[in-house]
């Protein structure tokens, strides 16, 4: 992996339209549906659209908090490595894990294999996805997130990032599939 001390590459365009404080808020239901969106999955080499899963399998959005390829968040790296870890504990329940970040698709495809990912990973630069879902933002890149999605696509939990709990923790999202 390389090293966090490398910050060439973050005072980027996307940097600079994240940078102002934007609190997430709290807009979607419980029990609802939520935002569909169309995102190219780096890791598979395929687009993945959301609505495709309904009725199919119930999906965790993991929004995740990536500055570049070489830089990741403190709260979001041991995040994203946890996830990547259980990915199967997922799988094995029928649940997809959709991490989206807002790196472009070759910052993605440098993440991807940094990590060694085998989750999806959805990018998501211009940041649409992360605005329809209202997880906020702060010094240049979105916040986390977690939304945990049943079958239907209905909304059965969510996380909003704050500084005293940064990302809803494996157990808890599994929990929330039951």
């Amino acid at each position: 992996m390389v090293t966090s001390t490398d910050f060439r590459g973050l005072l980027n365009e996307r940097f600079f339209r994240n940078f102002l404080p934007i609190p997430a808020i709290d807009k979607l239901r419980l029990g609802v549906g939520t935002p569909d969106f169309h995102l190219p999955d780096i890791t598979n080499g395929t687009a993945v659209k959301l609505s495709d899963y309904r009725g199919k399998q119930p999906v965790l959005l993991a929004f995740t908090r990536i500055f570049t390829e070489k830089q990741y968040c403190p709260f979001c790296f041991p995040h994203i490595k946890a996830l990547n870890e259980n990915y199967e504990q997922f799988k094995s329940r029928g649940i997809e894990v959709l991490m989206i970040t807002s790196t472009d698709e070759k910052q993605s495809q440098l993440v991807v294999k940094d990590l060694g990912l085998r989750m999806p990973l959805l990018s998501d630069p211009s940041c649409r996805v992360f605005r329809k879902y209202k997880v906020g933002q702060a010094l240049g890149a979105p916040l986390p997130a977690q939304f945990v999605l049943d079958k239907e696509g209905k909304l059965l939990y969510k996380h909003l990032f704050s500084f005293l709990d940064h990302n809803a923790n494996v157990e808890t999202l599994l929990k929330e599939f039951n």
